[in-house]
């Protein structure tokens, strides 16, 4: 009985052994394993603390590119159709005539241009300097550290200037002798008159307005000025960057000249001189006096029209959207950038 009492103590003290060794492996095991909850939730820390340093990176990268002009930083060139005559002017003043980069977006006329890159902010055009360039979120560009100014473009240091040009139809080819007299009126208010003048300057054209003459003198020229002209109506067409000053001198100019009536149809400088003395004029699109914001060219006949001149000189401003920390440019950066040679603002800042 003592015998047997003896073997089922050894055998039990035996389980009680291999439990407790069991015991201790599976502890031993969970401290080196993968199931280790302790050294699971310290690696996930690390992980989340290295990803987090990545994305910091990443994010500082990001910031001082696009700060810089960097990669975040392409830049989006904008152009007017091939018929502007700012167009012409742009490419013949900064010398890259038939070498726009074939990635520029065309816009139709000054006012879709200066709307384009007012909501840009990685945009570059070009707008006449009678843009209201706040209004539009633009801001004029320096060429060659030269501000667009009156100033600048009338003493000669700011290089990038075109003449505002017009013709009428032809002496014989007007629809009425009234209509045909209303005219020659009216551009003589527009180019020679002081009140003219300064309306042209109040809209953003370049003009010496203390040259001009006071139009009470010289509205004794224009004897049809002084009837009622209510049932007359003038029609102008062409460049659209002159539409401000034409539009604002027609309106002073209205209860001037008899309060006659107008009509601007302006599309284009390509259009001013089609329309009143070229394939046009006999149209539904004839005009009575076309503009262009250029010199009128060798194949464009304008001295078949009863006048033809310039009554003001405007500056092609380079502009960018206002958030833009561009300041100035050079010619070379200019012509590099409309003709893709530089396309990321990196290489201009």
């Amino acid at each position: 009985m003592k015998s047997m009492k003896k073997v089922l103590t050894v055998m039990l003290s035996g389980l009680v052994a291999t439990s407790l060794l069991a015991s201790c492996g599976s502890n031993s095991s969970g401290e080196n394993g993968k199931d280790n909850p302790t050294k699971t939730e310290a690696k996930e820390k690390e992980t989340e603390k290295e990803t987090e340093k990545e994305t910091e990176k990443e994010t500082e990268k990001e910031t001082e590119e696009k700060s810089s002009g960097g990669a975040a930083a392409k830049i989006n060139v904008y152009s007017r159709d091939s018929s502007s005559g700012t167009r012409a002017a742009f490419e013949e003043l900064v010398g890259f005539e038939g070498e726009l980069t074939d990635q520029a977006a065309e816009t139709s006329g000054n006012g879709d241009m200066a709307t384009k890159i007012g909501q840009d902010e990685q945009a570059i055009g070009y707008v006449s300097m009678t843009t209201d360039f706040e209004a539009n979120n633009i801001k004029k560009v320096a060429l060659d550290g030269v501000v667009p100014e009156v100033d600048t473009v009338l003493d000669g240091s700011y290089t990038l200037k075109r003449p505002f040009t017009y013709v009428t139809r032809a002496e014989d080819d007007f629809e009425n002798d009234d209509t045909k007299a209303l005219v020659a009126a009216f551009i003589d208010y527009l180019e020679n008159s002081k009140e003219g003048r300064e309306i042209v300057s109040s809209e953003g054209g370049i003009v010496d307005v203390d040259a001009g003459t006071p139009w009470s003198e010289l509205k004794a020229n224009h004897p049809v000025v002084d009837q009622d002209n209510s049932g007359l109506t003038l029609r102008t067409g062409g460049s659209t960057s002159v539409e401000k000053t034409v539009k604002a001198a027609l309106e002073a100019f209205q209860p001037e000249a008899g309060n006659f009536q107008f009509v601007m149809n302006h599309s284009g400088s390509g259009d001013g001189f089609k329309r009143v003395l070229g394939e046009e004029k006999d149209s539904a699109n004839a005009i009575d006096i076309g503009f262009a914001s250029r010199d009128f060219k060798p194949e464009e006949t304008v001295d078949d029209g009863m006048m033809s001149g310039v009554y003001c000189q405007d500056a092609v401003v380079v502009a960018v959207e206002a958030s833009n920390d561009i300041q100035s440019l050079s010619v070379d950066q200019v012509k590099g950038i409309f003709t893709g040679k530089i396309t990321d603002w990196s290489e201009v800042k």
